[in-house]
């Protein structure tokens, strides 16, 4: 068991490497060493189109919101979080899914995603 005080160090790490997030187009399961989505769109989804919040003292929020003409027509089962740093970007987090769309090109398309430390 882990106290509090860690539960809330690690999700405040987490939440500072959270930087980019980017969508696919695969939906099998990945191996946990891989870096890449099976499928990428290559997006880079960042910014304002990412949001992150604390829910509790372990269980961190983000919010992915991607305007749906970037994504037009296709059928999305994956996303994946990436961090900041460079020279290339780490996953790290994919889930895959059931697929969702095709889209219309005037939506915008939330995925929310909990993490939470225990």
């Amino acid at each position: 068991m882990i106290t509090q005080e860690l539960q809330r160090l690690v999700m405040t790490h987490i939440k500072d490497l959270v930087a980019n997030a980017d969508l696919g187009l695969g939906g099998n399961s990945t191996n946990p060493i891989n870096n890449t989505l099976d499928v990428p769109l290559g997006l880079n989804i960042s910014g304002g189109s990412i949001v992150k919040s604390d829910s509790d003292e372990n269980v961190l929020e983000v919010k992915v919101s991607v305007n749906s003409s970037t994504i037009s027509g296709k059928v999305i089962r994956e996303i994946a979080l990436f961090d900041n740093t460079s020279p290339t970007k780490k996953m790290l987090q994919r889930l895959n899914f059931d697929g969702v769309g095709p889209f219309a090109a005037n939506e915008v398309i939330e995925f929310l995603i909990h993490i939470e430390v225990e």
